[in-house]
């Protein structure tokens, strides 16, 4: 029929418009990162993936949190350089030999639509963390809190925690057990207020109310968060830049681009790729240090291949040349990781296996005897999925573990790639995974913020891994008084854990930032936290 396009044809001419107006787009998004960039008192920064959440007691994504420290403030805060400080609380006081901490808020503090926030709206901030209800996966972090665990299992109601607002000023914790690392945990946006029409009625993202340096003007999904600075704000005559802008920045090539392009004041990471053009091009805008996070591969131990199957487990590990891929792959922006834990956390000394000192080929040779005793031949060949999310980065660790476990072992592995949030559904639902890309990135300078997502009952155990004895471990350090016992059972989980081989360690991140000359006050730190309140702006 005349002027009816059909079949082929008709998908050509689909694709050709939708070509068009992607290109229209993306052309409309360069003309507005180059306004945005122009603008001396906007700070542009790259954020990785898109966040999935930007509510405080349930989001979990690094390039949530980085929004977050914006626009909520916790009782305490990180300093530039790494450093716990006071932050809403104006100063605190242990009692009970640790058992418990009185906090002293500062005088005048307000929410960002004006109302006057109080010590109430933090305790009920950390209730509605431990609710059940809530689902956060950073719920155990604060468990050592009076009833604690019995809320988060929902034998005991929120209200029976160990939290007490003795004034509007004025807040209390009751612990069950010492928790040295509470004063930092008391930073992580987990721990933020909440206010108490946002606890009534759960308000849409770009409603919500804040205590930060910054409120959410927009947020447009893919495209942009934008932030503005909060008036409301205790110290608000100290914040220097007045707008913010997040950019989604999976794509790290595309992201260099921008940044050199001016679109961007600082990026997410770098592309490993691209590492020696930019130490001999921008070098001076280049910041690498050292940063607690782990990459590790995780492997579902509730179906197969994995499950009950600890040598083939250790076979994969074994076959996996971590240097490699540190150096050659990611071009020394990272460590090679024979433990999880990583180096430099405090009080903490990562627990190597012996095999990581072996050379190369004994190591090959042990990985193929596991391999057979696992039941797996070359005629007989494991078949594996590596699932990760979409990254250049990811993708070629992956291509080359596969070609590892192909060349060691004769493994017949599948890549599977998946965008960020069908990724996550995937791996914590723990049907279609087999192997697949994870890792963590410390939440305070403790080794038990690591340990623990391997408990059979933290929700973040997306392995699945569940034994009595790494449990009973991290329990028994969790009730240690004695901070050399409680380090003593770490390490022994940690251990257990390796041998067990639920998860397989890849390397120790770097942080990786380009930052513009004209931003002041940027300082590298083991958390690779920065909050926008402490930076400047110079003229371009």
């Amino acid at each position: 029929m005349a002027g009816r396009a059909s079949g082929f044809g008709a998908s050509n001419k689909r694709a050709g418009v939708l070509a068009t107006l992607r290109a229209g787009l993306f052309a409309l998004a360069a003309l507005a990162g180059a306004a945005i960039a122009a603008d001396p008192q906007t700070l542009v920064i790259g954020n990785g993936t898109e966040p999935e959440s930007l509510d405080p007691q349930k989001a979990t994504g690094v390039s949530a949190g980085n929004v977050l420290r914006d626009l909520y403030e916790g009782l305490t805060g990180v300093s530039p350089s790494g450093d716990i400080i006071p932050a809403a609380a104006a100063s605190w006081q242990w009692q009970d030999d640790g058992r418990a901490l009185r906090l002293s808020l500062r005088a005048g503090l307000r929410w960002s639509n004006g109302d006057p926030l109080t010590a109430s709206d933090y305790a009920a901030g950390l209730r509605r963390l431990l609710d059940p209800a809530t689902a956060s996966g950073y719920a155990k972090l604060f468990a050592a809190i009076e009833h604690g665990s019995e809320v988060i299992a929902g034998r005991l109601p929120p209200s029976a925690l160990g939290l007490h607002a003795d004034d509007v000023g004025t807040l209390s914790i009751r612990l069950d057990r010492p928790m040295p690392n509470l004063l930092s945990l008391l930073a992580h946006p987990a721990a933020s207020p909440i206010h108490p029409a946002d606890l009534a009625r759960p308000p849409k993202p770009d409603a919500r109310i804040g205590n930060g340096a910054y409120r959410l003007t927009e947020w447009v999904l893919q495209s942009r968060i934008a932030l503005a600075r909060n008036p409301a704000y205790w110290n608000d005559r100290q914040t220097a830049i007045d707008r913010l802008i997040y950019l989604p920045t999976e794509d790290l090539n595309s992201e260099l681009k921008r940044y050199r392009a001016g679109e961007l004041d600082v990026t997410t990471s770098i592309p490993a790729t691209q590492a020696d053009w930019i130490r001999r091009t921008l070098g001076g805008e280049l910041h690498v240090a050292t940063y607690l996070g782990s990459y590790f591969y995780g492997l579902n131990l509730t179906r197969p291949p994995f499950a009950g199957n600890k040598p083939l487990r250790q076979a994969l590990s074994l076959a996996i040349d971590r240097p490699v891929i540190a150096t050659k792959v990611l071009h020394d922006l990272a460590t090679p990781a024979w433990s999880y834990i990583p180096p430099g956390i405090r009080d903490y000394r990562p627990q190597v296996p012996e095999w990581a000192h072996w050379p190369r080929a004994r190591r090959e040779a042990e990985a193929r005897r596991l391999y057979a005793a696992a039941g797996y031949s070359a005629d007989k060949p494991v078949q594996v999925e590596i699932r990760y999310n979409t990254s250049d980065d990811h993708k070629r660790i992956a291509v080359v573990i596969a070609a590892m476990w192909k060349q060691v072992l004769g493994a017949d592995v599948k890549l599977v790639n998946e965008e960020w949030k069908v990724f996550l559904r995937h791996r914590r639902e723990r049907r279609d995974t087999q192997a697949f890309r994870n890792t963590w990135i410390a939440d305070s300078d403790d080794a038990q913020g690591f340990a623990e997502i391997l408990d059979s009952r933290h929700p973040r155990n997306d392995s699945g891994y569940a034994d009595a004895g790494y449990d009973a471990l991290l329990l028994e350090a969790a009730q240690a008084s004695d901070p050399a016992l409680r380090r003593a059972k770490l390490e022994a989980a940690e251990r257990k854990m390796l041998d067990d081989a639920p998860i397989l360690p890849i390397y120790f991140y770097a942080s990786k930032h380009l930052v513009k000359p004209r931003v002041g006050g940027w300082q590298d730190n083991i958390l690779d936290w920065h909050y926008s309140k402490d930076l400047r702006l110079s003229g371009r």
